[in-house]
C-alpha cells in the first residue's frame, strides 16, 4: 500500500483505462460529454484507474462497468516486450508502467503479464 501523498501513486491512479458500461445509468452522461443525458448501456469511455476501479467493484448484484486493459499493457505490447524489451519505449507507453501493472494485476487475472514484466525489469 502506497502513501496517500505518493506522487507516483497519484499519477498511476490517474492513468485512463478503457471501459464499457454494462447498464444504463441515469444522469451520468456528463462523463462522455453529454450533460443531462443518461450513460447508455454499451457506451465505451476511458476513465481514470481510481474511478474505474470503484465503479467496477462497487456494483451489488450486477456489474456496472467492465474494465479493459490499457494500451500500455495490451497483448501487442506484452508480445513486443517478450520479443525484445529494449526496443519498446516504456516511458512513452506509460511513465509509471510498473506501478500501473501492479494496480492492474490487483483487478485482472493476468499471470503471463507478471512473468513478462519480471523479465523486463531484470534487463533494466
Amino acid at each position: 500500500m502506497s502513501s496517500y501523498y505518493d506522487v507516483d501513486a497519484i499519477l498511476t491512479d490517474s492513468h485512463k483505462l478503457p471501459c464499457q458500461f454494462m447498464l444504463t445509468v441515469p444522469g451520468l452522461g456528463y462523463i462522455d460529454g453529454n450533460v443531462g443525458e443518461d450513460m447508455k448501456q454499451g457506451t465505451q469511455v476511458e476513465l481514470p484507474l481510481w474511478l474505474g476501479e470503484v465503479m467496477a467493484v462497487s456494483a451489488v448484484g450486477t456489474q456496472l462497468i467492465e474494465l479493459d486493459l490499457p494500451d500500455a499493457l495490451s497483448t501487442r505490447i506484452m508480445n513486443a516486450l517478450q520479443a525484445d524489451a529494449k526496443t519498446v519505449d516504456i516511458r512513452a507507453l506509460a511513465p509509471h508502467l510498473y506501478t500501473l501493472a501492479a494496480r492492474i494485476l490487483e483487478l485482472f487475472d493476468e499471470k503471463g503479464m507478471v512473468e513478462i514484466l519480471d523479465e523486463v525489469s531484470r534487463l533494466w
